[in-house]
């Protein structure tokens, strides 16, 4: 059952992530295939980040709160929004207002749809299965890997009419995923319910408050400058979901070159996540997350240095100890710093971050383009990676000397 109950976790993971490189990844060559400009894709993905940072909250506090309403049924409601707004995007064609607002509500649903699907691994432990994180959101990272390879070419020879058909698919496969998910962890939690009840009665009963997020902010201050460097670290890494296309054009490259570069980016992902819970054990998420930061400063700058495609796959390879190693140390270091009562909001304001890197990387990052091109674009990003990279490394320290204190 344990074994069961991973796989299926790691489905929802694999589902999610093939669903973001069919409407996100590819984002540019559907939109720029309808006639939309760099500056205009770049409000696009920045208008859907700005209603996914207000609707953050909103959804963690349901998370948080509701009686009514599990994590698991809320993603089941969000995931089949998903699908009608991409059912709409059959018959909206060219550059329209109607699919300009569709784009929009599918990119910001998918994106507040993440902090969900995280927050939903400690929710299924609750049923006492050990669910191994890396090891699942490496199924993301494999599915997302395995699409990639073949959507570009895909792309080449189709057109762009196969992505909401992909997306669409994929939102199928992952309801499905969710129903088997759900299904096995009220088996196990049936099962289980008398050892649970007499573990629960042997701890110390905790007091539970409920606060909002500008209270939680308020109470972990030293928490928010920290999330405010990983905005920044993480804009270079919006910049490269983006705009890749940009990039790799710029140097020579096409659909398909993009295509296998966010396949070998992904690919790279699964041995360190594979591997997080080894590493986990011997070096603490504060220090995996000083060395993650550092390793998105790199790859961006080797990207910035590149003089054709061949670099830029070569710059992939530091996804091994950026992005691989960034996500799971800081879902977990959350975890472990957070009181069960904050622990979604804290995952909530992370998410949040990094949406708003990705309204700043979209925004500007699309003028910058239609202005002063590619390169200057991944200048700019280094040189905010490498600021945020201070700030993390300075204020992880910080944070756990004030945990010691309190």
């Amino acid at each position: 059952m344990n074994k069961l109950l991973n796989f299926e976790y790691a489905t929802i993971h694999g589902t999610y992530w093939m669903i973001y490189a069919s409407c996100a990844s590819f984002a540019s060559v559907f939109l720029l295939g309808n006639g939309y400009s760099n500056s205009e894709i770049g409000i696009i993905m920045a208008v859907a980040n700005v209603l996914a940072v207000v609707m953050q909250p909103l959804t963690a506090d349901l998370a948080d709160r509701s009686k009514r309403f599990s994590i698991i049924s809320i993603t089941e409601i969000m995931t089949l929004m998903m699908m009608v707004f991409t059912a709409f995007m059959f018959i909206l064609h060219g550059r329209t207002m109607a699919l300009f607002v569709i784009y929009v509500l599918l990119l910001a649903w998918h994106t507040v749809l993440q902090p969900l699907v995280n927050s939903l691994n400690f929710k299924l432990q609750e049923c006492g299965v050990h669910l191994n994180f890396g090891v699942c959101r490496s199924m993301g990272s494999l599915a997302y890997s395995v699409l990639c390879l073949f959507l570009g070419d895909l792309v080449e020879r189709c057109g762009i009419s196969i992505l909401p058909i992909t997306s669409e698919v994929m939102m199928v496969l992952l309801m499905i995923s969710i129903a088997m998910t759900a299904r096995q962890y009220h088996k196990v939690m049936k099962v289980n319910e008398k050892k649970l009840a007499e573990a629960k009665a042997k701890l110390p009963a905790e007091e539970s408050e409920e606060i909002n997020l500008i209270d939680f902010v308020k109470r972990n201050k030293l928490f928010f400058v920290l999330q405010i460097g990983v905005l920044l670290v993480f804009i270079e890494n919006q910049v490269l979901n983006n705009f890749m296309l940009q990039i790799v054009t710029n140097v020579g490259g096409t659909e398909t070159d993009m295509g296998r570069i966010f396949s070998l980016m992904a690919f790279l992902e699964i041995p360190t996540l594979f591997c997080f819970d080894w590493i986990n054990k011997r070096f603490s998420c504060g220090f995996l997350l000083k060395v993650a930061s550092v390793g998105f400063t790199l790859k961006i700058g080797v990207v910035f240095l590149a003089q054709s495609v061949a670099m830029i796959f070569a710059a992939q390879f530091l996804q091994l100890v950026s992005f691989a190693l960034f996500l799971p140390a800081m879902v977990h270091y959350i975890d472990e710093i957070m009181s069960k009562g904050e622990a979604v909001k804290g995952q909530a304001l992370y998410t949040m971050m990094i949406t708003v890197s990705s309204v700043l990387g979209s925004l500007f990052g699309g003028v910058i383009l239609d202005f002063s091109g590619a390169r200057m674009l991944t200048m700019l990003s280094t040189i905010l990676a490498a600021i945020g990279t201070v700030i993390v490394i300075v204020m992880v320290d910080k944070v756990n000397a004030n945990l010691k204190n309190s």
